[in-house]
């Protein structure tokens, strides 16, 4: 999470967005920088409202607008899975080496979920309180120009990105079946994509 103060801006930290790469460029031009832990980095919009900008409204009678950045949802469960396929997750609970990633798709349509496929869910993350404020300004991972443009111009400087939190090459086929059902589960989440600049 990073929060500039005198533009009035809070860039939230959607799991699996490419949040990272954003952290680094913009930390030190942040008035605050949350990088852990994750409960806190990747606080959702609830979170944020409840907590952080609530100290905002108290202290200074003002309100920081939210951004964030919103992944197709099968592309966001393959970062997902590729993520927690990395060679320091063997062993642990969270491992996906040794699935296939219909198996992991599937795995997240189970409920309860099991450990290695509880990854939350985007559209989630944006809910509200019932007298908070939601997100202002939403943005397509795909349509990182769009992200920097908004930046760069909010924040009147040049932003340079570097890759960062790489996660392995791994396939991800999913077969007809487990594809349809998902999106036919997940419709909201496909929604939600959508609405996204």
């Amino acid at each position: 999470m990073l929060v500039f103060y005198k533009e009035r801006l809070a860039f939230l930290a959607v799991p699996k967005t490419g949040s990272t790469a954003y952290h680094t460029a913009l930390r030190d031009r942040a008035d605050l920088v949350v990088t852990g832990p994750p409960d806190l980095k990747h606080a959702p919009v609830r979170r944020y409202d409840r907590f952080f900008q609530n100290i905002f409204r108290k202290m200074y009678d003002t309100e920081m607008e939210i951004m964030a950045v919103v992944r197709e949802p099968l592309d966001w469960l393959g970062s997902w899975y590729r993520f927690r396929s990395r060679d320091d997750r063997i062993g642990h609970p969270h491992s996906t080496r040794d699935l296939s990633f219909d198996d992991f798709v599937q795995a997240y349509m189970r409920s309860p979920r099991p450990e290695f496929a509880d990854v939350g869910s985007q559209s989630q993350f944006f809910r509200t309180r019932s007298n908070g404020a939601g997100a202002s300004h939403v943005f397509k991972y795909e349509n990182q120009g769009k992200v920097l443009d908004f930046l760069q111009d909010r924040l009147n400087m040049q932003i340079n990105l570097q890759k960062e939190n790489v996660s392995p090459q791994r396939e991800l086929f999913l077969s007809r079946t487990t594809e349809e059902e998902f999106r036919q589960r997940h419709a909201t989440e496909f929604a939600f994509h959508e609405a996204a600049r």
